[in-house]
């Protein structure tokens, strides 16, 4: 429906924040009309607290967005939440003055697959291999994990007993999480856990 919609608003808009808040509250308005439900505010952090779900929306030119960064565990474990990834093409039409949406993939991505692809992979190999708490310790500093040696050890002990699924984002470190999409949208569909939603 919206991959049809010439949008007024959003003609000449290349502000990427713009679109993602004007898709984030038509989307959210459109579910209202059917059902009930608690719409997230940015206190909240995420836009469906209930079903602990955040919406991203990213234009396919630079599939990206920020996250709040909580703690370096998300980066192995995941974000502690599902996303619900809108990714699209914005096309301006000149001659009617309006902005189209083209979306190109819809997907969603489970919580369990939400930490980064590297560090998960790993992780992993090192767990299957026998690895021990140094060798985690080891490739927490290779990857420059933002943690404390206080909070490596714990870490580390948690990924020696629960080794991570592995997650299929790519999560950049900064004062916010930097969460890229490209694998995603490459490995919806195909694996467990990241879904492509027709």
């Amino acid at each position: 429906m919206e991959s049809k919609f010439p949008e007024p608003s959003l003609y000449g808009v290349t502000d990427g924040k713009a679109v993602g808040t004007y898709l984030e509250h038509k989307f959210q308005a459109y579910l209202q009309n059917k059902y009930k439900f608690i719409r997230g505010s940015s206190a909240k952090g995420i836009d469906f607290p209930e079903l602990n779900v955040d919406i991203k929306v990213t234009s396919i030119r630079q599939p990206q967005s920020s996250c709040p960064f909580k703690s370096a565990r998300q980066k192995i474990y995941g974000l502690g939440y599902s996303l619900l990834v809108f990714v699209y093409d914005k096309n301006d039409d000149p001659k009617s003055q309006t902005g189209r949406l083209d979306l190109k993939h819809t997907i969603f991505v489970e919580k369990e697959r939400t930490a980064d692809y590297q560090t998960t992979t790993a992780l992993r190999k090192l767990t299957e291999n026998g690895a021990n708490r140094d060798d985690i310790l080891a490739c927490f500093e290779e990857r420059f994990l933002p943690v404390d040696n206080i909070e490596a050890e714990t870490l580390a002990d948690e990924v020696l007993s629960s080794p991570p699924q592995v997650g299929y984002l790519t999560i950049s470190n900064a004062l916010q999480w930097r969460l890229q999409y490209s694998r995603v949208i490459e490995h919806a569909g195909k694996v467990e856990g990241v879904l492509r939603l027709e």
